[in-house]
């Protein structure tokens, strides 16, 4: 079945640097597009990020762009989420998704908190 984990969130000052990564499994990694997305609280959930299945192409939402990256190593099946210059605003729980087979798969999430 698919499992997608994601590791990496934690509490860190404005202006600090978080990496997330996702570890896939149950699935050809290297056959899918990968996204990030985030929710905080009180909010709808939002697309932060977005990979091709081979990494050639990727997109980002305008609020991180400049400051976030996404990429992937499809060897080790694990998509990342390099967030730099991070906001309090960025504060949430970060997931990780794919379609298969036109179903939504989501991991268990990863708690991100910037503060002072």
């Amino acid at each position: 079945q698919v499992q997608l984990v994601e590791s990496g969130g934690g509490l860190v000052q404005p202006g600090g640097s978080l990496r997330l990564s996702c570890k896939a499994s149950g699935f050809t990694f290297s056959g899918y597009a990968m996204r990030w997305y985030r929710q905080a609280p009180g909010k709808e959930r939002e697309l932060v990020a977005a990979i091709t299945s081979a990494g050639g192409s990727t997109n980002l939402a305008d609020n991180v762009k400049g400051r976030f990256t996404i990429s992937r190593d499809n060897a080790k099946n694990t998509v990342y989420l390099q967030m730099n210059s991070l906001k309090p605003e960025d504060t949430a729980v970060y997931y990780c998704n794919v379609v298969v087979f036109r179903l939504d798969y989501w991991g268990q999430g990863t708690q991100v908190t910037v503060s002072s």
